[in-house]
């Protein structure tokens, strides 16, 4: 395998009982196992047996509109990721984790932690949370605007950058005979005072096996692509068309050189849902089997918290444009650029609207034989689209388990596709570098 020298990055993105919102519905679905340890237990060892480079998982500290109309992320994703590190041994960890809702030594801490206990796997998917309503659940009158918080999750990673790189390598000296278990000189106070925080540090963690934890961030609007140009070692986007796909690819790759850093060392990952059949026509049926299923009602409300538009009183059969609208908050203007270009390229009632974004709320999505699904995703990662896929099982297990079984073997016969792994860490698997004590302070200059 190594004598390739790219590969494919494959993580999978894990909710609940499956992405598609009506995966519940389906009759072989355990409703139960949205809060069932061993589901989840099943679910990494599954993902762990692909050789896939992490799972994921997605945070949203608040109960959303319409919650009767399918599960929701009901667990806390740190304390999820933390129990299945004990049950995994290679696969990395990625959890979920607000930069507006938290403060940088907390998290810093837990992460250092989990990078620890996993032996080196832990990676942080970074957010600043569009979810308005979480405000309330934290003591906030209101949600900051955008500008604000990604000015505070900046803040917020450098902070996090300073904690982690507190500690050198060789401060445990561990001399027994002399007394002297860490050499202070090894341990380096912080001192931060900014806009948004204020940190003595250091931390009392010593330097996780990683130097720091993998940065995922995950978002496709401007200032959502300046933070992960500057920050991010692997970027989750939606990206229905190939064209945008390598448009955006690109752009942000382009943003990190200006930062001074190697767009190399930058993993790319757009969402990917699939519907797998032994024939076209098999996976055609086996999609239309989850949209039969779908709720106008939860769907109706998904696209008016993205677009701002009411269709409730819209015939579910009559045609639907939704328009383009520049004014749209920075929250939800990517994924409203990405309904309206879908309305502009195909006629479509509101009906095919809500089923078409039911599976993956913008994603790309592949429907097909094994082989189609694993063109779609050569493609992409030949065109300059896509270091790999975040894949997003619309059914869980099922869809991940087929796609372990039916597409890895396919895309390894292709040599894209690890046989195992490498190495141990999650930096091994996605072919990043361990970072240096004080790299921080690189890409912070060049932004100046």
């Amino acid at each position: 395998m190594s004598a390739n020298p790219r590969q494919l990055h494959l993580n999978a993105f894990l909710r609940n009982v499956g992405q598609h919102e009506a995966a519940w519905r389906l009759p072989e679905t355990d409703v139960a196992a949205v809060t069932d340890i061993e589901h989840y237990r099943n679910l990494a060892r599954i993902a762990e047996s692909g050789k896939l480079d992490a799972i994921f998982f997605a945070d949203h500290p608040v109960l959303k509109e319409r919650s009767q109309d399918r599960p929701w992320d009901a667990l806390d994703p740190f304390t999820l990721i933390a129990a299945l590190s004990g049950v995994t041994s290679h696969i990395g960890l990625v959890a979920t984790a607000s930069t507006t809702y938290n403060d940088p030594y907390g998290i810093a801490r837990r992460f250092a932690t989990l990078d620890h206990v996993s032996r080196g796997r832990a990676g942080w998917n970074v957010v600043t949370t569009a979810n308005a309503e979480a405000a309330a659940n934290f003591g906030f009158e209101h949600h900051p605007d955008p500008a604000e918080r990604y000015a505070r999750a900046a803040e917020f990673l450098d902070v996090a950058y300073g904690l982690w790189d507190s500690w050198e390598d060789d401060a445990i000296v561990g001399d027994k005979e002399g007394g002297v278990f860490v050499d202070p000189d090894g341990i380096n106070r912080l001192d931060h005072v900014g806009r948004h925080f204020k940190v003595a540090g250091p931390l009392e963690i010593p330097r996780s096996p990683q130097g720091r934890p993998v940065i995922f961030q995950a978002g496709s609007s401007e200032p959502g692509k300046e933070l992960a140009a500057r920050y991010a070692e692997a970027i989750f986007t939606a990206q229905p068309v190939l064209k945008d796909a390598q448009v955006f690819y690109a752009d942000v790759k382009g943003r990190a050189r200006s930062f001074g850093r190697d767009p190399d060392k930058i993993v790319i990952l757009p969402g990917l849902s699939f519907f797998i059949g032994g024939t076209e026509e098999e996976a055609n049926a086996r999609q239309e089997t989850f949209e039969n299923l779908t709720l106008p009602t939860y769907g109706l409300a998904q696209l008016r918290r993205v677009t701002g538009i009411d269709f409730t009183d819209h015939d579910l059969d009559d045609p639907v444009r939704i328009p383009a609208r520049a004014e749209v908050a920075g929250d939800h203007k990517s994924r409203h650029d990405l309904v309206h270009r879908l309305t502009s390229t195909e006629t479509l009632t509101l009906r095919q609207l809500l089923r078409r974004l039911s599976a993956g709320r913008g994603h790309r999505i592949a429907t097909g034989t094994p082989d189609q699904v694993a063109a779609t995703i050569v493609e992409w990662f030949e065109q300059g689209a896509a270091d790999g896929f975040n894949l997003i099982p619309p059914s869980l297990p099922t869809s991940l388990q087929t796609f372990v079984d039916e597409v890895l073997p396919i895309l390894r016969a292709k040599r894209l596709f690890r046989e195992d792994y490498e190495g141990t860490t999650l930096r091994e698997h996605l072919g990043l570098d361990r970072p240096a004590v004080g790299e921080r302070n690189r890409f912070a200059a060049a932004a100046e």
